[in-house]
C-alpha cells in the first residue's frame, strides 16, 4: 500500500504585524510615562543584609543628608494636594494655585515653613539651586514644639492618610543625632513602625544569619 505523503508547508511567518504593534506600544509609553522628579540631594545608604523589600505605594519618605538635612516627601500625588491645602491652611502659609501645583508634582521638600511660599514660587532652575543650600525641614526632640516643623508635616500626611508607610533614607554620613531626632519624632505620635532604607550586602559567613540561610537553602 502507497504511503501518503503530506505537503510541505512553509515556516514562514510574517512578523509585520507584530512589529508594528511592538512599535505602537513603545510610541505610547514613551508618550504616556511620567517620569519622577529627581530628588534635591543625593543620598548613599548603608548597607545591610535585610532582604525585606519595600512597597510600592503610600510611602511617606524621609531623608537625611551627610549634612544632617532633612527632606520631606509622599509619593502619591493626589495626596499631595490634599498634604498641602491642609498645611496651607494649617499655618496660614499664603500659597495660590500655582505654587500647590508645583508642590504636588515636585519631589522632596527641605526648607522651613517661612521659606516654602518663595521657593515654590521659583523656578526649576531656581529651585534646584535653592535646594544646595536649603537647611532642610526643622525638626527638634519634641513634637509639641514650634521648632519641630517635620511634626507637622508627619501629622497633616497621617491625618490625610493613616496608611502611609515611613520610610527614612538616611546617608551613610549622616549622625546619629540628626536620625534620632527623627525617630523621637514619630515617637510622639505614636509610629514605632518604620523602615530603614539600606543596600543589600552579601551575609557574612559565619554569623547566625548566614547559617540560618544555609538552612533554608537546604530545605528548600
Amino acid at each position: 500500500m502507497p504511503k501518503l505523503k503530506l505537503p510541505r508547508k512553509s515556516t514562514h511567518i510574517d512578523m509585520t504585524a507584530m512589529c508594528d504593534v511592538a512599535f505602537l506600544l513603545l510610541s505610547f509609553f514613551m508618550l504616556a510615562t511620567k517620569f519622577k522628579p529627581d530628588e534635591p540631594v543625593v543620598v548613599v545608604t548603608p548597607s545591610s543584609i535585610s532582604k525585606t523589600i519595600l512597597p510600592d505605594n503610600d510611602i511617606m519618605l524621609i531623608t537625611v543628608d551627610t549634612k544632617g538635612r532633612v527632606f520631606f516627601s509622599i509619593d502619591n500625588k493626589n495626596m499631595r494636594k490634599s498634604l498641602i491645602e491642609d498645611m496651607n491652611t494649617y499655618k496660614n502659609l499664603g500659597l495660590n494655585d500655582a505654587e500647590k501645583y508645583k508642590f504636588a508634582i515636585g519631589a522632596s521638600i527641605g526648607v522651613p515653613f517661612k521659606q516654602l511660599k518663595s521657593y515654590l514660587d521659583a523656578d526649576e532652575t531656581q529651585r534646584a539651586e535653592f535646594d544646595k543650600n536649603a537647611v532642610g525641614v526643622p525638626t527638634d526632640t519634641s513634637v509639641n514644639m514650634e521648632s519641630n516643623e517635620l511634626a507637622a508635616w508627619i501629622r497633616t500626611a497621617r491625618n490625610n492618610n493613616p496608611k502611609l508607610r515611613v520610610c527614612i533614607k538616611a546617608d551613610g554620613g549622616a549622625t546619629y543625632p540628626s536620625v534620632q531626632r527623627i525617630i523621637t519624632t514619630l515617637a510622639g505620635w505614636k509610629i514605632f513602625k518604620f523602615n530603614l532604607i539600606t543596600n543589600l550586602k552579601a551575609t557574612p559567613a559565619g554569623t547566625a544569619a548566614f547559617e540560618a540561610e544555609k538552612a533554608t537553602a537546604k530545605a528548600e
